[in-house]
């Protein structure tokens, strides 16, 4: 089970079929839509139209979760829960793990392909929370955004087919990639305490802290990311 990137393998890049994102390692299952385990989290998404309270704006996405959908007519029919797949989501939003995300033909998305599945590249599942859904009953939803480096491509490509001239303009993206074992590592040091308040989260999935740079990576500072440049900390002591 690979997370992130498959060497290779480009945003943009089509296939015809589920078992053609299968063989390239894009997305596995031939007819789930995430991919991945609780405790691992997800490896991937696929929007294709199974579920009507998904809303696709290109860079953000309202993801619907697995489960209590009637396969015969389409509608939910059951409530949802934060369990097996939809934890795995979970976890990649508590752990802060890229998503892999695949648009089908059949999703009912202005940024959708005309034809067969496109891989649209990594995303980060930023929150998670239930709702009443528009059958009435009970969804696990998730937000997720697009990778800020492929915002540029996303956009070139929702415009293709729109009649209006896209507009490209050349950038440089200088981004510092964390690892992110290291955060992992000083959470369970510390019991996913704070070392400021002694805090403990706890959220549905399990625990939530955040690994906090002493010296930051990026410029003028140019820390190093090595256990010994992290601090545990709750959200709020992060941002002070």
């Amino acid at each position: 089970m690979t997370i992130g990137e498959i060497e290779g393998i480009e945003a943009g890049a089509g296939f015809d079929s589920r078992r053609a994102l299968h063989d390239a390692g894009i997305h596995r299952p031939l007819q789930a839509g995430i991919a991945g385990g609780a405790s691992a989290g997800a490896v991937s998404i696929i929007l294709s139209g199974g579920f009507v309270d998904d809303e696709d704006y290109g860079d953000e996405i309202i993801y619907t979760g697995h489960g209590g959908r009637d396969p015969a007519s389409g509608r939910q029919v059951a409530d949802q829960e934060f369990t097996r797949q939809n934890k795995a989501l979970v976890t990649s939003c508590l752990q802060g793990l890229p998503v892999r995300v695949v648009r089908g033909v059949g999703h009912r998305s202005p940024h959708s392909p005309s034809t067969g599945y496109r891989y649209d590249g990594l995303y980060w599942v930023e929150s998670y929370w239930k709702a009443r859904g528009a059958d009435g009953f009970i969804v696990c939803r998730y937000r997720l955004v697009a990778d800020p480096s492929l915002l540029g491509d996303t956009t070139d490509r929702q415009s293709e087919g729109s009649g209006t001239p896209t507009r490209r303009v050349e950038t440089t993206v200088v981004r510092v990639v964390r690892d992110t074992e290291l955060g992992k590592r000083v959470k369970r040091m510390y019991g996913y305490r704070c070392q400021v308040c002694d805090t403990r989260l706890e959220c549905e999935g399990g625990p939530y802290a955040e690994a906090a740079h002493i010296r930051p990576l990026g410029r003028p500072h140019n820390g190093p990311d090595v256990l010994e440049n992290l601090l545990c900390l709750c959200p709020n002591h992060h941002v002070l």
